[in-house]
């Protein structure tokens, strides 16, 4: 393992395929796992008789590649560099394992000054769809992406929309115990409404926070943007109220009709108490989406210019459920947007995602069109809620209509 470790250092230049694709090769071949660790390593040598009782990071061959780029790589350096990387997937490297600094192999090479659309970086991303469409089929269409026992990044984070399957680098006990986890638990959980945010009483858990309010601006905007017929105007749906910021842009456009799908009591009591039951132009629907929109599926007798995502506490596959009904609510012309959230505690695991929102709506004769949003200077210092909801300082704001 240690001439493994030494040759990802780069011990020569320049780098070209006979110094290493050979000598990788040969020594994967001579089975040395492309997914051992340093920590698992140290184990060993010192003597532990279960490897697993090293740190709980892992430092992988991946790991080891990124951190000793030369930052001064030509690009024929990067060629071989990159055909490094596909022989350590060919032999099974793990794409999102975390090191003994919680970083990501992508954060790595962001690190070292490669753009998240350079051939490595793409390459990592390519690595994360292919194993969340592959787990798919050997788990029978679960969207569960992450083994356990396996401590790979988780790729979704608890937020309010249907993107987030963990994706916080708390301790596994810690994470079941985060009203995020369950929709049921949430539904129960009384929530508190400060100045700027919307946090469970509790947990101090954020379901929503004003810093996303030009997301939700421009998430109005898109939700008018398709062919609307300006004598009737527009008939719009958001599912998850929370602090009604983007119901508030909504009703900025003038609506025909604007109905609100929310489940949770303490926020249908802040919408009742703020007069939202009163304006003539908004329809409540009380209850889980999954009820309510079926309801409307099923009746046959509405359908949206646009529709918005924005819940607490569900996960993608709950998303992929959404699209089923979607499909069938939203006009030819209609514009379906999300709160996207997907994967966004770190920037790896947010790119594989945009990505895997791409497929699977095109699978509904959809496309997803995503504008690129700086949002570092609207982020918050996160001190006043329990966790981080949200760490990337760009955001894919998504427009998916049909081809």
């Amino acid at each position: 393992m240690s001439d493994l470790h030494h040759l990802l250092t780069f011990p020569t230049r320049p780098i070209t395929e006979e110094a290493y694709i050979g000598p990788l090769q040969e020594l994967l071949k001579s089975g040395i796992p492309a997914t051992y660790t340093l920590e698992q390593v140290a184990a060993f040598e010192q003597g532990r008789e279960d490897e697993n009782d090293a740190e709980a990071s892992n430092t992988t061959p991946l790991h080891i590649l990124a951190r000793s780029l030369p930052a001064d790589a030509s690009p024929e350096e990067l060629e071989v560099v990159l055909s490094m990387m596909n022989t350590l997937f060919e032999y099974g490297a793990g794409w999102n394992f975390v090191d003994y600094e919680n970083k990501t192999v992508g954060d790595l090479l962001l690190e070292r000054g490669l753009a998240r659309d350079s051939q490595l970086y793409e390459r990592l991303v390519e690595a994360g769809v292919s194993a969340e469409l592959l787990l798919r089929k050997v788990n029978g269409g679960e969207i569960e992406f992450i083994d356990e026992e396996m401590e790979e990044v988780p790729m979704e984070q608890p937020k309010e929309t249907a993107p987030q399957v963990e994706q916080t680098t708390q301790p596994a006990q810690e994470q079941t115990d985060l009203t995020a986890s369950d929709p049921s638990t949430y539904l129960a959980t009384p929530l508190e409404y400060t100045e700027d945010k919307l946090v469970t009483k509790e947990n101090k858990d954020g379901v929503m926070m004003d810093w996303e309010d030009g997301i939700m601006k421009l998430a109005a905007e898109t939700l008018f943007s398709g062919n609307v017929d300006a004598t009737e105007g527009a008939t719009v749906l958001n599912i998850g109220f929370g602090m009604g910021i983007i119901d508030t842009y909504i009703q900025g456009h003038k609506p025909a009709h604007h109905y609100i799908c929310e489940a949770h009591p303490d926020v249908l009591a802040k919408m009742k108490a703020d007069g939202w039951y009163e304006k003539p132009n908004v329809t409540v629907l009380e209850g889980k989406w999954q009820d309510s929109l079926n309801k409307l599926l099923d009746e046959g007798t509405v359908f949206f210019d646009g529709i918005y995502y924005d819940t607490f506490s569900e996960h993608y596959e709950d998303m992929l459920d959404l699209y089923d009904v979607i499909v069938g609510l939203i006009k030819p012309e209609g514009v379906f947007s999300f709160f996207n959230g997907l994967g966004a505690d770190r920037p790896l695991c947010y790119d594989v995602y945009k990505k895997i929102v791409e497929l699977d709506v095109n699978m509904y004769g959809m496309k997803c069109e995503y504008t690129t949003v700086q949002i570092a200077k609207d982020l918050p210092d996160w001190k006043d809620v329990k966790r981080s909801y949200y760490n990337c300082d760009y955001y894919y704001h998504p427009r998916i209509t049909f081809m």
